[in-house]
């Protein structure tokens, strides 16, 4: 019984995992990867709600987030913070710029032969500022990513944690363990 409840609150509070099931974060993530997602990185959390008993502070830009889905409990993302509030974002022909200066983010993978689509949110974004208690996120794979481009802002009541270490990393087609990813921390 202690060790359940022991494990109960190392979930709740402290450590959790979380597999990764697409590849809107690749290079960073790769499908099949599963991740440690620091839960005290904020603060500590009500059990079972979005309510913080202690807030230590919201994420910072390069953050890689994971959070609910405001309309889908049930669905878990993970994206990297690219601006927070207060902030004005934009992305013009790929380049992401923060308060009119490009910012420095992981590069979008993008096939070859791929090029930016004029007047699509895909590449093109903004400008608009961040809202009080909000983050705009993205997927570093931002060609396959569904994310702040699409859905809006996240507010920081949702975020679970911060991505932290690849613990387990299993190719999704064929099942083979990924030797080199285990132990990676995520940056």
């Amino acid at each position: 019984m202690l060790a359940l409840v022991i494990a109960l609150v190392l979930r709740c509070v402290l450590l959790e995992g979380f597999k990764i099931p697409s590849g809107s974060m690749l290079p960073t993530l790769q499908i099949g990867d599963y991740v440690l997602v620091n839960k005290l990185r904020f603060g500590v959390r009500v059990p079972g709600t979005r309510r913080w008993l202690v807030w230590l502070g919201g994420p910072q830009p390069g953050d890689v987030i994971v959070f609910d889905d405001r309309h889908d409990p049930a669905r878990t993302y993970v994206k990297r913070v690219i601006a927070v509030a207060g902030e004005v974002v934009e992305i013009r022909d790929k380049q992401v710029l923060v308060n009119g200066v490009p910012r420095d983010v992981p590069s979008a993978y993008m096939p070859p032969g791929g090029a930016p689509q004029r007047d699509t949110p895909r590449d093109n974004f903004g400008p608009a500022r961040v809202p009080r208690r909000r983050v705009f996120v993205l997927g570093d794979n931002r060609d396959q990513s569904f994310d702040s481009r699409y859905t809006g802002f996240v507010d920081a009541r949702d975020v679970q944690g911060t991505a932290v270490l690849v613990y387990w990393s299993a190719d999704s087609d064929d099942g083979w363990v990924r030797w080199e990813r285990l132990g990676r921390l995520i940056r």
